[in-house]
């Protein structure tokens, strides 16, 4: 994949997060800290699943 469309997918992933918490904030303390778990978990399983970096071989 190219940077640029990583890149503008990351933009646009970020505004549809940045337009769902606007939208539908909690008004209880412990249904935001569920809400912010979910969002660690999920960028978690995002980091997780990024592609190895390969290591140079020393001979």
């Amino acid at each position: 994949m190219h940077s640029d469309t990583h890149l503008l997918l990351h933009h646009l992933r970020a505004a549809e997060l940045a337009a769902e918490t606007r939208t539908a904030l909690p008004r209880e303390p412990r249904a935001l800290r569920a809400r912010l778990g979910w969002i660690l978990v999920e960028l978690g399983l995002r980091l997780t699943q990024q592609a190895p970096h390969r290591q140079a071989r020393l001979a």
